[in-house]
């Protein structure tokens, strides 16, 4: 079985493993803890924070570990805005972000606008999914608060300008905030290059295990905590942190960094081939996303005049497995909403198929390509 999925989620890296293991058997204290087992552990927890904080350009202090890229796109989104509210000088309430936006950011600024009133702005994107700077410049208000956008897209892969974006909230004095849980070990996460104030990342898209991962933000920010009890993680998080799966975030984070480049460079070659081969064997294929801004690893199709679920059915009997779009979605019988967004047709959007890489690809996917077409074909075939 070839597993095309990975930006729904990846194995577990045994290097992680191996990393983790102390932490879950030896060292296994609570890091508040005043004895040797959980100064261990605190020990460890500070560690993985200064590793993480290297990566991103960050401060050590500006780190928060979360139970993955869902709740620090909701700790990022709630809490800086809800801070924004509440500061006596310069209240602000209004949030700007795109409709082709994971579900964990749409449905955050639309609890702000239903719970707390905000107004919030939803920049239309092109037919590739792609935002532009100038069009995040015309939303932005006196009381805006804050910008989420996603560094690259879970569906389609297309990936955004965020310096570029990054360089025109910072004029206005608003925080970006990016998701960057599909962008980690395919993309920089400076933020000396790409600017930004809080960005998000899920450890299991980078091989940790799933209910890790990391909000960054920085210090100068004021963010409202989400959870309350015992003050962890400065007081922005609080809850026994997770010391194994912070040690294990961090491995995988360096490890996918410094392969990144690399990795980068040649599963793009191999993307290339892929879809050029897909393209002129399948006649009703059509590339979604960005044709050059996208992610080295991801590969979306509509193969119209069939039913996309049908068509992973006939590819998984065939060996190969993939999704039709955001497992967080999945399910559902309503077409993808980013490529309703991008100006798709709702009986389109629902034969997408879409193929993601792991980052260790070193060879072409000619065989995928030959069961894709023998896939739709079945589809198309008269009682298919």
């Amino acid at each position: 079985m070839l597993y095309l999925d990975n930006a729904a989620t990846t194995p577990v890296r045994p290097e992680v493993l191996e990393a983790m293991m102390p932490y879950l058997t030896r060292w296994y204290g609570n890091a508040s803890s005043h004895h040797t087992v959980g100064e261990a552990a605190a020990d460890a927890l500070t560690d993985a924070r200064s590793r993480v904080a290297r990566v991103l350009g960050l401060r050590a202090g500006d780190i928060v570990f979360t139970s993955g890229g869902t709740e620090a796109d909701n700790l990022a989104i709630k809490g800086i805005a809800i801070a924004a509210a509440l500061r006596r000088e310069d209240r602000r309430a209004h949030v700007v972000t795109t409709p082709v936006e994971h579900e964990s950011v749409l449905e955050s600024v639309g609890y702000l606008e239903r719970v707390h009133g905000f107004a919030a702005t939803r920049v239309p994107v092109d037919e590739h999914a792609r935002v532009s700077a100038d069009a995040v410049a015309h939303s932005l208000r006196d009381d805006t608060a804050l910008v989420s956008i996603g560094y690259a897209n879970n569906e389609v892969g297309t990936v955004q300008d965020a310096a570029a974006l990054a360089a025109v909230v910072r004029e206005r004095r608003v925080p970006l905030h990016l998701d960057a849980v599909q962008a980690a070990g395919w993309l920089t996460l400076s933020a000396d290059e790409l600017g930004y104030d809080a960005i998000s990342l899920a450890g299991h898209k980078l091989g940790a295990p799933k209910g890790t991962g990391v909000l960054g933000i920085r210090g100068r920010i004021p963010i409202e905590p989400l959870l309350h009890g015992g003050g962890q993680e400065r007081g922005r998080r609080s809850g026994t942190e997770d010391v194994a799966g912070a040690v294990g975030f961090a491995t995988a984070l360096e490890l996918a960094e410094a392969e990144r480049v690399e990795a980068s460079a040649r599963v793009s070659s191999i993307r290339d081939r892929f879809i050029a081969r897909v393209l002129e064997q399948v006649p009703s294929a059509r590339l979604t996303g960005d044709p050059v801004h996208r992610l080295a690893g991801t590969a979306s199709f509509t193969f119209a005049g069939t039913s996309g679920e049908a068509v992973l059915l006939e590819l998984e009997r065939r060996g190969v497995v993939s999704s039709s779009g955001s497992a967080c979605a999945a399910g559902s019988d309503e077409p993808s909403h980013v490529l309703l967004a991008m100006g798709i047709a709702p009986e389109v959007a629902q034969t997408a198929v879409r193929f993601t890489f792991p980052r260790w690809l070193n060879a072409p996917l000619d065989a995928v390509a030959d069961a894709i077409e023998a896939s739709v074909a079945a589809v198309c075939a008269p009682g298919g």
